[in-house]
């Protein structure tokens, strides 16, 4: 399993909102950590199980405390909390002025995050998404990405923040790989583009993206597309009724989760990951069909539960089909040169391929919903959240 790392070069493109739908449908159990030296945001907005609010203290503030003593992978449950529907979150510092508490400490937070899913209780694995806000040369949350398994920049599909998420990519990508520039896709972290797009032209959008990240040799490509859905993202705050996951927003994100499990998801669960394309082909990342289902596995552990759940199958990689527009299917992947396709029994489906959404089965479809259901379409919380380290703090 791996420690995804998401994070934007500039302004608000949308990385927290990003990283929460991200978590609330990913295939395997994820624990939602912000990072985000500028504070969280979650702390303000969620609610727990019980109904009432977040505990500021238990995050990463406490967290902090435990990692000078050394940190053990399985000491992150200790301080996640959990939202109302089964989302698992560690929430973020108050505010800038904390982050300094953390000076030192930022490797050892990402080692521990990057082996949660190696960990020999298999009731406590899982894989760690990150929200690490905006990034710079200065900012101390970059020292996690050593550890990631893939480090995804989110950008809209605009001129201004096209050009620097290409330079953002470029500058990761000359600090992570060094040397290695023409190898950068083949080295670990991946690092990869989000692009945030409006619904149509998005494929058109990030080929063209992607074929300007290979000609400037950034180091990047462009792994997904997520739908500009202001809406849906106002539904996933809890700051607008609907059904959040029946969202644009939400069922482009269940697509950009589906690709990246089935395309890295065996790599991950054995080592570092290996791209399934090599660096320079100039043809874009999937960016296929929104609302497609994502593959089966099973559902989420409860956490610490004492309770051993049999991990899941892992998807074996496969080239990445060709980008179509967002809403459309997508077409079927070119043959690879000089090998030749292997003929399948007519009924045969192969093991790396995701079931139909109508064959998963209902209790896995049942918990998803609730889970990014309950991320948008809760009540918020009827006082406001104590302040970190306040008297008012929950105990």
């Amino acid at each position: 399993m791996a420690l995804i790392a998401l994070a934007a070069d500039k302004g608000a493109p949308g990385v927290t909102t990003a990283a929460v739908a991200l978590s609330a449908v990913w295939p395997r159990r994820a624990l939602l950590a912000e990072v985000d030296t500028g504070g969280g945001d979650l702390v303000y907005r969620g609610v727990s199980t019980d109904g009432g609010p977040l505990d500021p203290n238990t995050g990463l503030l406490s967290l902090a405390a435990t990692a000078r003593r050394g940190l053990a992978a399985e000491q992150l449950w200790d301080h996640a909390q959990r939202l109302g529907g089964g989302l698992e979150i560690l929430v973020g510092l108050g505010n800038a002025e904390q982050s300094a508490g953390l000076a030192g400490q930022w490797d050892t937070l990402g080692r521990a995050f990057a082996t949660l899913g190696d960990s020999p209780h298999p009731q406590l694995a899982a894989d760690v998404i990150a929200d690490c806000g905006r990034v710079g040369p200065e900012a101390a949350s970059v020292a996690l990405f050593p550890h990631a398994a893939l480090v995804l920049l989110v950008a809209r599909g605009e001129p201004g923040q096209i050009a620097r998420v290409r330079d953002r990519a470029a500058a990761l990508s000359a600090r992570l790989h060094g040397g290695q520039r023409g190898m950068a896709q083949l080295a670990q972290p991946l690092i990869g583009v989000l692009l945030i797009a409006e619904a149509q032209g998005a494929a058109k959008v990030a080929s063209q993206v992607n074929d300007m990240l290979v000609a400037s040799r950034a180091g990047a490509q462009v792994l997904g597309v997520i739908a500009y859905d202001p809406a849906g993202a106002e539904q996933l705050a809890g700051r607008r009724r609907g059904r959040v996951e029946k969202s644009l927003l939400v069922r482009s994100v269940r697509k950009v989760a589906a690709d990246l499990h089935q395309q890295y998801g065996a790599a991950w669960a054995g080592g570092a990951p290996q791209p399934s394309q090599p660096a320079g082909t100039g043809s874009a990342a999937p960016t296929a069909a929104l609302g497609s289902a994502a593959p089966y596995a099973a559902p989420p552990s409860p956490a610490v539960s004492g309770q051993r759940v049999p991990p899941p199958a892992a998807a074996s990689p496969v080239p990445p089909p060709a980008p179509a527009d967002l809403g459309q299917p997508a077409a079927p992947a070119p043959p690879v040169p000089g090998h030749a396709p292997q003929a399948q029994p007519p009924q045969a489906r192969p093991q790396s391929e995701p079931l139909p959404q109508q064959h998963q089965p209902q209790q896995v479809r049942q918990e998803r919903t609730q889970r990014i259901r309950a991320v948008g379409a809760r009540p918020l919380p009827a006082a406001p959240a104590p302040l970190p380290g306040g008297e008012g703090a929950a105990p």
